[in-house]
């Protein structure tokens, strides 16, 4: 998922010099998260003191399945920081996930950050995590950006070793690019950190957080685009070492050994692009390039552009094809089958054919084998057509004993399962809230990447005592004789339970406890199918009843947990 939790710390000093975004960092007062939950920006705040005074708003008091403007339903809190909080929630008007930070109306960044989100959902630059929607409402301020499951921050990829070449050149491009345009406009980023860069699953590099992220945190800047430049030659410094190029270990990276200062990127690493070492420099050391060199610093993004393209360009690697296996034959093709492998160094003989039957003695052998095959093809071939004879009036004798016989028992077999018609289907609730009401219809349209889901549980299988069960009433149009059922699931695990009830209406008027049960199934797989019924029960209504549920991973509606969802549900009678 894009929005990963990674543990980091603020950038740190270097060598007792401050670099600009460890003082912009610093103007701001991060604290320490609450519940120790994942920050936005996947970024655990560790920050130290600022200009902000803490405390002056609570964090809204609000929960899983709040609603927004009756539209942005509250998922998972996913940072609870410094008065305001941050969530993953879904749309329900487009049914996608979105990304939503919430703080009071009275909090004093509120009306920055309204202006920041605005400002930034102006610029429409799709390189950037777009900003959907800033409102202030019931006395509380949210911003609603885009939430981009199939992204991952550069904080994860570097988690296993440094970029390839070609896409730390992507990445320090397509981020200057975007950087630039941005101060074109007038925005500035001040938070540039590995947790705010995704790259997605196409190849693309994308920015989140423009403005917002530094006006969440009052973070301020007499000189931004310096600011954001060393960002990025900080990003490119860790991309090409995996260090990062401060004294102290931050965003999951070792800082550089202290009392060495700030030293190119191919000296801490072998290997290292030159081009891409010598620019990361320009970026970081804004006082000068080093001794050895003395090409000029870049110090706003628009420079940085300009000294991307003039480096020669960086190819992506050639695809790596392995060669196929060199053909060997089989010992049956080599004609040596049943033969011992001949011994190293010996050169195995070449069988010699027999000769031709050339003379008088082969002749007359060839013709006294002819004619037993003759002899042989027509006596089978009498043997075939007598046979064939006796079998056709062997049914005909059959065929007239059934047409006189009058003691019939066809009538006696087994009628055909036929599968019964879901007519309509509406979500039960024992207690509480419903699980997602709306979405009962694709448990039976005939798709299997549809589905009807649960809500995530912290413990499990069993759902109690959360909630005595979760579940769905069929209607099968009129009454009908169940034999079976089929109940398609989206997570495999230990473990699903199922139970089938009869019961009175969509909305029936008895309890669980009330209704009479068909039958029940325990499964691990992502087919529960209910056979053998215990009783024959012709019921209209058909509860489907879930009271265990696996643990199943992150997706795009939430996080780990005990969870279920049904894709497609068939009934047979």
């Amino acid at each position: 998922m894009a929005e990963r939790s990674t543990a980091a710390v603020d950038v740190a000093d270097n060598s007792g010099d401050e670099p600009l975004t460890a003082k912009a960092d610093q103007s701001t007062a991060d604290g320490v998260a609450q519940n120790r939950e994942r920050d936005t920006e996947s970024e655990e705040a560790q920050g130290s003191g600022g200009t902000e005074s803490p405390g002056k708003a609570s964090p809204p008091e609000l929960h899983s399945g709040h609603k927004l403007a009756r539209r942005y339903r509250l998922e998972e809190c996913v940072t609870r920081l410094d008065g305001f909080s941050s969530w993953r929630a879904v749309d329900e008007k487009l049914r996608r996930a979105v990304g939503v930070h919430l703080l009071p109306a009275d909090h004093p960044r509120a009306r920055s950050v309204l202006a920041a989100a605005r400002s930034s959902a102006l610029l429409g630059d799709p390189r950037f995590v777009q900003v959907l929607d800033a409102v202030e409402e019931n006395d509380l301020v949210y911003v609603v950006h885009e939430w981009l499951p199939d992204a991952t921050e550069l904080t994860a990829l570097l988690a296993s070793g440094p970029l390839e070449v070609h896409e730390a050149y992507q990445m320090v491009s397509q981020v200057s690019q975007a950087m630039a345009a941005a101060h074109r406009e007038g925005l500035a980023h001040l938070r540039l950190t590995p947790g705010a860069v995704l790259r997605t699953s196409s190849g693309q590099w994308r920015i989140r957080g423009l403005a917002v992220n530094a006006a969440l945190r009052g973070i301020s800047s007499d000189t931004p685009q310096r600011t954001d430049t060393e960002a990025i030659g900080a990003l490119l410094y860790a991309a090409l070492t995996q260090r990062w190029p401060y004294n102290n270990d931050a965003y999951g990276l070792s800082g550089l050994p202290k009392g060495v200062g700030l030293i190119a990127p191919d000296q801490v690493r072998a290997g290292v692009h030159r081009g891409l070492s010598e620019l990361a420099m320009r970026a970081l050391a804004n006082d000068g390039a080093t001794a050895s060199r003395h090409e000029s610093p870049c110090t706003t993004p628009e420079e940085l552009v300009k000294a991307v393209s003039e480096m020669p360009r960086i190819r992506p690697p050639e695809p790596v094809f392995t060669a196929p296996p060199e053909y060997q034959r089989t010992t049956y093709q080599q004609g040596s089958y049943g033969r011992p492998a001949p011994r190293p160094g010996v050169t195995q003989p070449v069988p010699t054919p027999p000769p031709p039957l050339q003379s008088r003695t082969g002749k007359a052998l060839k013709w006294a084998v002819s004619a037993l095959l003759i002899a042989a093809l027509g006596l089978g071939s009498w043997q075939l057509a007598d046979a064939l004879m006796d079998q056709r009036n062997k049914s005909d004798d059959t065929k007239q004993t059934q047409t006189t016989d009058g003691n019939d028992k066809s009538g006696d077999k087994t009628k055909p399962a036929k599968q019964l018609k879901i007519q309509n289907a509406q979500e039960y609730v024992a207690s509480g809230e419903a699980q997602a009401a709306e979405d009962v219809g694709k448990t039976y349209d005939g798709d299997s990447g549809t589905y009807w889901r649960t809500k995530k549980y912290n413990a499990g299988p069993t759902l109690a005592p959360y909630k005595p069960g979760v579940g769905i009433v069929y209607d099968l149009g009129s009454a009908q004789e169940i034999s079976a059922a089929s109940i398609g699931l989206r997570y495999p695990g230990d473990h699903t339970t199922i139970h089938l009830y009869a019961t009175d209406s969509l909305s029936p008027s008895t309890s669980v406890d009330g209704m009479k049960e068909i039958g029940s199934v325990t499964t691990s797989g992502t087919t529960a199918k209910v056979e053998g019924m215990k009783k024959a029960v012709k019921t209209q209504y058909v509860l489907l009843w879930i009271t265990d549920v696996p643990k199943a991973p992150t997706d795009g509606y939430s996080g780990a947990g005990y969870k279920q969802a049904i894709t497609d549900v068939k009934f047979t009678g």
